[in-house]
């Protein structure tokens, strides 16, 4: 398979066949004139939620840390505790508590409004703080002479989202980081159920709260069930269709204005949903066919983890031929001097 040659017509995303058979990994390039420069080394599974892996891309086997990519399934327990109800939480704010945000304004003061009704503020976030990810929030925040905040930290929608459901069960919030606060162990509870997998082996993530390792294929399916919400119980349905409704409908809180995860969503959504993690994970779900996807790639690089995602996507039915013409400079992003001259470019090679 060239996943650089030109696509035919897609069909119809139903019909779909992956071929339920294992590749190589998938290689992305980097070159620089016409020579390469760098290779990097991609993993990917794709899922159904019957929990049948339907194509994989080497070792998807083992383990990894899926971190922030899996936001939309660590969102779920806001909805499904009736948090969500409770506190008049809207889609604006759920999309945030599955975001990366850069730390603009309108994550910011979102999220602050939001702490404000659920009766906290941001000294209760335990996430930690940086400098807006957004260049101009970061200027003018250094312009104010303020400094960074929790509430700037790209989690802080997630964090605040936990708080939420934490306050709705009565619970004391300080300390809500913690492996063994009833919020993480719903969360991790809601990952085991949607993975089928039990998960033991945990790490701390950047935002404090614990990360847990599992195979690629694993978190594969649990996006597939987030996709596939018929075929879960009513009350997890019900708020997988809501937390997928929000994701879809506010790209740019997902990630921020001119990032490649926003671009992506703003291109495919609701037909296809993705969210990246930190050292090069990216999920996503293709909604029409129940498909999930996972994928890593093996040096962490996340130039190499997005043009390899466009090209999974591709496969998977979610970009057809229109599409595809319109994703060109996603799927094979040229690389630039400080001149803004074109040197190079980064290019999925191949994945037989």
């Amino acid at each position: 398979m060239n996943l650089r040659g030109p696509i035919e017509e897609a069909p119809a995303i139903a019909r779909v066949d992956l071929g339920r058979r294992t590749r190589a990994e998938i290689v992305v390039e980097v070159t620089r004139g016409d020579a390469l420069e760098s290779r990097h080394r991609v993993f990917a599974a794709v899922a159904d939620a019957s929990g049948d892996t339907l194509a994989r891309w080497g070792e998807v086997g083992r383990t990894i840390f899926p971190r922030s990519a899996i936001k939309a399934l660590q969102a779920l327990p806001i909805v499904e505790t009736g948090a969500a109800d409770a506190f008049a939480v809207t889609d604006e704010e759920l999309a945030l508590a599955c975001a990366s945000h850069r730390g603009e304004p309108a994550h910011t003061e979102r999220v602050i409004a939001w702490l404000g009704r659920v009766g906290l503020a941001v000294g209760d976030l335990e996430c930690g703080a940086h400098a807006p990810l957004d260049a101009l929030a970061a200027a003018a925040l250094a312009r104010s002479g303020s400094r960074p905040a929790a509430v700037h930290n790209n989690c802080s929608g997630k964090h605040t989202g936990m708080l939420t459901h934490a306050r709705h069960m009565g619970e004391d919030v300080a300390g809500y980081t913690q492996v063994d606060h009833p919020a993480q162990m719903r969360v991790r509870a809601t990952l085991e159920e949607m993975y089928g997998e039990a998960l033991s082996h945990h790490g701390i993530d950047g935002c404090s709260i614990p990360t847990y390792a599992a195979p690629l294929e694993a978190i594969a399916r649990g996006m597939a069930r987030l996709a596939d919400a018929g075929r879960l119980a009513d009350t997890r349905a019900r708020a997988s269709t809501r937390i997928r409704k929000a994701w879809a409908a506010h790209p740019r809180l997902i990630s921020g204005t001119g990032s490649f995860n926003t671009r992506i969503l703003e291109l495919l959504a609701p037909r296809a949903l993705a969210k990246a993690g930190a050292e090069g994970v990216y999920c996503a779900l293709v909604a029409e066919s129940g498909l999930g996807i996972a994928l890593k790639a093996d040096d962490g690089a996340a130039r190499a983890a997005e043009a390899a995602l466009v090209a999974v996507l591709r496969e998977c039915g979610a970009i057809d031929k229109t599409l595809w013409e319109r994703c060109a400079d996603l799927a094979c992003p040229v690389v630039r001097n400080w001149n803004d001259d074109p040197v190079g470019e980064v290019r999925t090679v191949h994945g037989d």
